[in-house]
């Protein structure tokens, strides 16, 4: 059921009101001067694998904490499983919690170890929207207590947020319609976004 969830907040940070709105710019800066979508493709690839990268260690890093504090896993689970149900009603609206501002400055991709770079500053510098469901699948690594699964969870996190990334780098002009209507329903997909980080924190705190 974790491997499922994670998956799925990699899908949901994808379509984010932070991340959609930027999905032009992205591709862009993938394409380059060129109009290949091979091109493109590749580019985006190794982008995802140098996000990847980053986040697959902080699972790693998160799920060995966890397994560190194996003699405290029910206050682990309880304050991991709050802070996801915290982060879900944030996201309703209830308050607003403040994470790391995205990068800012000026990007130029210019092969792929430029773009692998820029997966890895991705990484670093999450958007909010982000970073929101990044915590909570680190606070599900933790909760595991095991190094292994921490780093799955965060690779199926990351491919999650990887896949939609690599279908619009080439049919981004084919896509238009449908992001249209994400963004147009926004409001209704941070609801469901907030309702779903608050049942995974009840899943982390009854049945992990």
């Amino acid at each position: 059921m974790q491997y499922l969830v994670t998956f799925l907040e990699g899908i949901v940070s994808f379509i984010s009101p932070c991340m959609l709105p930027l999905l032009p710019l992205y591709v862009m800066y993938f394409s380059g001067n060129q109009k290949s979508r091979g091109h493109t493709l590749a580019n985006a690839c190794v982008f995802v694998l140098g996000f990847m990268l980053i986040f697959t260690a902080m699972g790693l890093f998160a799920g060995t904490l966890g397994s560190l504090l194996t003699a405290h896993a029910l206050l682990v689970k309880l304050l991991c499983g709050g802070m996801m149900i915290l982060l879900g009603l944030s996201y309703l609206g209830l308050f607003q919690i403040s994470f790391l501002k995205g990068y800012s400055g000026k990007v130029e991709i210019t092969g792929l170890f430029s773009s692998f770079v820029f997966g890895i500053i991705y990484a670093v510098n999450l958007t909010p929207c982000i970073g929101v469901f990044l915590g909570s699948a680190l606070m599900m690594a933790s909760v595991s207590a095991n190094a292994g699964k921490g780093a799955i969870l965060l690779m199926l996190y990351s491919l999650g947020l990887g896949i939609p990334f690599l279908i619009s780098a080439v049919l981004i002009h084919e896509l238009e319609m449908t992001f249209d209507f994400i963004k147009k329903n926004y409001h209704i997909i941070n609801k469901i976004s907030g309702a779903f980080l608050i049942l995974a924190g009840i899943d982390v705190i009854i049945f992990s």
